[in-house]
């Protein structure tokens, strides 16, 4: 039976290529981001459909649950990245501003900016649908290394992801709802780190592997398709770790 599947950040990056694999699969998909634009121009390249909107907006996010239909089998909460990479030549936070006070309100708002893309879209897009995930569906976060690597606030933000997930997992799992995360690791070919990954610190993330190769986009997709699958229906408040051996667990 066709599937309902909802990929937040859906327009570029590792969500276009898990869009990808649902819409190769014959599910509908439904992808969203903030760039109309870019996202028209990939639900079509993908046949899938887009809603523009910002994840971090409570009513935009309450509309989107609205346009979604009846049911949503799949969630996949996407939509994130570093905001920590500001434009080149632009003040750092807390980086030498004319007092202490504007250095920590400049502090604040760039904590703040990585908690709203990275955790509270997940949250609110999460609780918007939850109603319409039935029994058998999945709700797969998309998490990072930096959680485990002290990556600042955006580090913070994806661990505080995983935390959230265990609530989830407990909360729809009674309902036969799985809830997981995928912690990525260096993933090459997307705009993660906005033209300021240097040779040497991609040599660097690639010699920390087992596997000694960057990873791709469909590494991460091919995992979050297999956790939504009939497969994995008993793995759940699990964080999966997609790192080539660059962070291990056991």
């Amino acid at each position: 039976m066709t599937r309902s599947v909802l990929v937040t950040g859906g327009s570029n990056g590792i969500g276009r290529c898990i869009a990808g694999r649902f819409a190769a699969a014959g599910e509908r998909v439904v992808i969203t981001g903030r760039d109309a634009e870019r996202l028209k121009q990939a639900a079509a390249d993908l046949d899938v459909r887009g809603i523009a909107g910002d994840g971090t907006d409570p009513a935009q996010v309450a509309a989107l649950a609205g346009e979604l239909g009846p049911v949503v089998d799949v969630v996949v909460n996407n939509a994130g990245g570093n905001t920590d990479f500001i434009p080149a030549g632009a003040q750092p936070a807390g980086g030498g501003g004319p007092s202490l006070e504007e250095d920590l309100v400049a502090l604040a708002a760039s904590w703040q900016a990585n908690l709203d893309a990275n955790l509270l879209t997940a949250v609110l897009t999460t609780e918007a649908v939850a109603g319409l995930i039935p029994d058998g569906g999945s709700v797969i976060s998309i998490g990072s290394i930096g959680a485990e690597r002290g990556a600042g606030s955006y580090g913070a933000a994806k661990a505080a992801l995983a935390a959230w997930n265990l609530t989830v997992s407990s909360e729809l799992g009674p309902r036969g709802v799985t809830a997981n995360v995928v912690s990525a690791g260096y993933i090459e070919g997307t705009d993660f780190f906005a033209g300021r990954l240097t040779d040497a610190r991609r040599d660097t993330l690639i010699a920390a592997t087992h596997d000694k190769r960057p990873g791709r986009a469909e590494d991460v997709a091919e995992t979050v398709f297999f956790l939504a699958s009939p497969g994995a229906r008993h793995i759940t408040g699990q964080t999966i770790h997609v790192n080539g051996g660059a962070y291990l667990t056991r």
